[in-house]
């Protein structure tokens, strides 16, 4: 299958963060950049650069060290915001003001207040200012899969009339299915043919657990773009995990013909700093980067493993950084077992062997942590 590439724009640093309790400082937005840099991601939204003094220098601190990404801040449709974007992104090698407002019944009404041709009105004026203040512009109707797709279809006519060179259809509270989310890029794309001339983004929160599911759907819709989050971080449920859609694309190309520029071997390191510096230790059953991602504790599947490792894993966990380990546990098999005594150092004959086993599965049926050390002090004292 022939591939075609997209374009991962990283947002860890602006909606991860908006995770609660996290709060970047610049020096560590700084630090996650440079990763996000070494990892390959296309675009680092850098942050909010209007939301607080702490977060303008966190952009800044951010577009200071990018050396090849471009570097964005997100913007509402004000001028304010506008103008403290491209002041933090000055120094950036390429910069993207990334500005949005909400096209959804229910957020013109009850947030915004504003009609639908005020709010086409206000995104053409937001874009063109924005135009001649940054390299690109990014223009998201937010709460898009809530809209009416005419209504999304005449906004997005109008930011690219005004200079939009990204357009972005977010699934901002993660309520779309995989197909309807790809059936919305397809209509509205019929209704505004301009969509061709520009970068179509996608962007999913995980509200129903879908936002991988989703983001993979507007691939194959043909989006140019994914804007996800190192370990899927993000408000409520998060966002799209990086980790998961890059290696979705990689393990499924041949039914999906998709790369990306992201190198699989900084995957790990990309998450271990993450969990660090933001407080949000990666849950252990996490797809990729969680510790039990390649831990294999049942018997019949530590046996294949140790046979042929293609048996129960679809990824090299080498590639990204990371080891397989087998566990021992109550369901670990004699293989894994006689296994993790060779790798101790300890030589055993069949007849010490089988005692070992028998006592570390006793041992294990009640739940106690069971060490090597230990179980062999208790069965040669036997």
């Amino acid at each position: 299958m022939s591939s075609r590439r997209i374009q991962i724009f990283d947002t860890t640093l602006r909606d991860g963060e908006q995770s609660p309790g996290i709060a970047l400082q610049p020096e560590e937005k700084a630090e996650i950049a440079e990763q996000l840099e070494r990892l390959g991601v296309d675009v680092i939204e850098a942050g909010f650069a209007a939301a607080s003094p702490g977060d303008f220098e966190g952009v800044r601190a951010v577009a200071a060290v990018a050396r090849r990404a471009t570097v964005a801040s997100l913007c509402r449709t004000r001028r304010e915001d506008l103008d403290a974007g491209a002041e933090a992104l000055r120094d950036a090698r390429r910069s993207r003001l990334h500005i949005f407002l909400a096209t959804s019944p229910i957020h013109m009404q009850k947030k915004l207040r504003l009609t639908p041709d005020e709010v086409v009105a206000q995104a053409a004026w937001a874009v063109a200012y924005a135009h001649a203040l940054a390299d690109e512009v990014e223009f998201s109707c937010e709460d898009a899969t809530r809209s009416d797709p005419s209504f999304v279809a005449r906004v997005c006519r109008e930011a690219i009339a005004a200079g939009a060179d990204v357009v972005n259809l977010p699934d901002t509270v993660g309520f779309a299915l995989p197909n309807e989310y790809a059936a919305f890029f397809d209509e509205v794309r019929a209704l505004c043919p301009e969509l061709e001339s520009v970068t179509l983004s996608a962007h999913c929160h995980d509200d129903l657990g879908l936002a991988v599911a989703n983001s993979l759907a507007a691939v194959e819709a043909g989006v140019e773009q994914v804007e996800c989050t190192v370990n899927g971080i993000g408000e409520r449920a998060g966002n799209a995990a990086l980790e998961e859609i890059v290696m979705a694309l990689r393990v499924r190309h041949d039914q999906l013909g998709v790369d990306t520029g992201i190198d699989p071997a900084e995957i790990g390191a990309s998450s271990a700093l993450v969990g660090r510096l933001t407080g949000y230790e990666v849950p252990p059953n996490k797809a990729i980067v969680g510790a039990n991602a390649f831990a294999h504790e049942a018997g019949i599947h530590q046996d294949g493993l140790l046979k042929d490792a293609t048996t129960y894993q679809i990824i090299e966990p080498k590639e990204l950084g990371l080891a397989m380990t087998l566990p021992l546990g109550k369901h670990s098999g004699r293989h894994a077992f006689a296994r993790a005594c060779a790798d101790a150092g300890l030589q055993l004959d069949e007849e010490l062997l089988a005692q070992a086993f028998m006592r570390f599965k006793a041992l294990a049926d009640s739940g106690q942590h069971v060490s090597l050390d230990a179980l062999f002090v208790d069965v040669t004292a036997a």
